[in-house]
């Protein structure tokens, strides 16, 4: 007879022991080299495995990085196209290896735009919004939108009611105010619509604080200890018109262990068994959302994302046999796997402080607008010079932004051969939550986003003009 395990707040650690490595790294960083600047340093396999042509020049998707700042100028973010395809690749071959049913549903939130929606779509891969206005690039892309799951922990009665009206897949319900907005609109609608409900299973990735989602103390999903869940599960049975696929948690963002995925599958499944036995409701569907860490700088040792999926499908299904229950669809949600490794911030140095005794800053033309991510939540990034990333390092410098803050610092401590102004510096894995949380914060207009794909390259958004920042202004009367 299934019995509840006892719930306990765990702490899964996300980065392991410094003597651990791994084999499959999953971005082109590179590791610290030795200080020594006067003879060359030791070249790490990330570097070596930057690729460049024979100029010595960066090359992103067959371009030279020297050629696209040319060509679109700078600050300039750049996608390697085949490295999403890529990694969307290696998650449906694990899944398919393991033979089980499943979609990779590309959380859209670390970069969204209509022409990654419609890469995706290329890809057979589902997405994940968790806003009206991703919603609505979905649908101006042509996303299909029974491939579309809608998350949030505040959705409007707009947001929802464009979800119904557009029929999509699944709405990923996160409180008992939803649940009562819902039904309301399905019922003045006359509509059905498939839910899943979000739970949080007590697990905590410690990587940042603002990245820990699956813990108890959360603002997002139902709580499994407090019988939360339970409550939220009767209240979507009970509505005939909420079709109930499944079941759904996300436990933090950049985690390095498989640990922790391991054991909130098998607290998921553990869940569904006690339904089972308590109402006999079978899922169809089990959601184990995402943030598979990834490489940014030589302090990270991530394993190759899809290594993640194999562990967390072995382990649903070893919970599943053990509970004889119904072997469900396991769906994940990455999004920092896919657009991190495959991105690249493009810019050209400007002026130069050297500070005796203390450090030198060099300083380009983007920064926090940009890139938030070093100033929210202390990210740490990798930078290269893109005319020859192999050079021998000759200094450790402080990369710092443009923008009107001394908090704008991109990289705390880089270290590159000696640069001028008017040389292009490339931060490497710069794909996820870079452009997607940009801003015009002291009126700058937010970069070009270019796709490069076999040696071609197209913009996928324009370089944001200074027209662009007061065409919503209005005057004073």
């Amino acid at each position: 007879m299934f019995q509840e395990p006892a719930i306990h707040e765990l702490t899964i650690f996300t980065k392991p022991y410094p003597s651990a490595k791994h084999p499959h790294h999953n971005s082109m960083a590179f590791k610290n080299l030795t200080k020594t600047h006067s003879e060359e340093p030791y070249m790490s396999n990330q570097v070596d495995q930057l690729p460049v042509n024979q100029a010595n020049h960066l090359e992103i998707g067959g371009v030279d990085s020297l050629d696209l700042v040319k060509q679109y100028k700078t600050p300039l973010v750049v996608y390697d196209v085949k490295a999403i395809r890529d990694q969307i690749h290696h998650f449906q071959k694990v899944f398919n290896d393991n033979g089980v049913d499943y979609a990779v549903s590309y959380a859209s939130k670390a970069f969204a735009c209509i022409a990654m929606f419609q890469l995706v779509n290329q890809e057979n891969a589902h997405i994940d919004v968790v806003s009206g206005g991703e919603l609505y690039t979905a649908i101006q892309a042509g996303f299909p939108m029974d491939h579309v799951s809608f998350h949030g922990n505040d959705k409007s009665v707009a947001e929802l009611e464009m979800a119904v009206d557009h029929q999509i897949g699944v709405i990923i319900l996160d409180n008992f105010h939803e649940i009562a907005l819902l039904k309301q609109i399905l019922t003045d609608k006359d509509a059905h619509i498939n839910v899943m409900l979000r739970v949080t299973p007590g697990i905590s990735a410690h990587t940042h604080e603002y990245d820990q989602t699956g813990q108890v103390d959360s603002k997002f999903g139902f709580d499994l200890q407090s019988g939360q869940a339970r409550k939220a599960l009767d209240l979507v049975l009970a509505d005939k018109r909420m079709n109930m696929l499944g079941i759904h948690c996300h436990i933090g963002s950049q985690i390095f262990e498989v640990k922790g995925f391991e054991m909130a599958a098998t607290k998921l499944i553990d869940t569904l068994g006690q339904w089972h036995q308590e109402v006999g409701y079978v899922a169809k569907v089990v959601n184990v959302g995402g943030g598979f860490g990834i490489r940014y700088t030589e302090e990270d040792d991530p394993i190759a994302p899809e290594m993640f999926v194999d562990a967390i499908v072995k382990a649903i299904k070893k919970r599943v046999g053990e509970l004889s229950l119904p072997m469900p669809a396991v769906w994940i949600e990455p999004g920092r796997s896919i657009a991190g490794p495959a991105g690249y911030n493009l810019y050209t140095v400007g002026s130069r402080k050297d500070v005796p005794g203390i450090r030198s800053y060099v300083t380009v033309d983007g920064g926090m607008g940009d890139n938030i991510r070093p100033a929210l939540y202390q990210a740490k990034y990798e930078a290269v010079l893109a005319s020859n990333p192999k050079a021998p390092i000759k200094e450790t410098v402080r990369v710092a932004g443009k923008y009107c803050e001394s908090g704008d610092i991109l990289i705390q401590k880089q270290d590159l051969p000696a640069t001028k102004p008017g040389d292009v510096l490339a931060m490497l894995a710069t794909g996820a939550y870079g452009y997607a949380m940009a801003s015009n914060y002291n009126r700058n207009p937010r970069p070009a986003v270019v796709f490069v794909e076999n040696g071609q390259s197209q913009v996928v958004i324009k370089r944001e003009t200074f027209a662009d920042l007061v065409s919503l202004d209005q005057p004073l009367r």
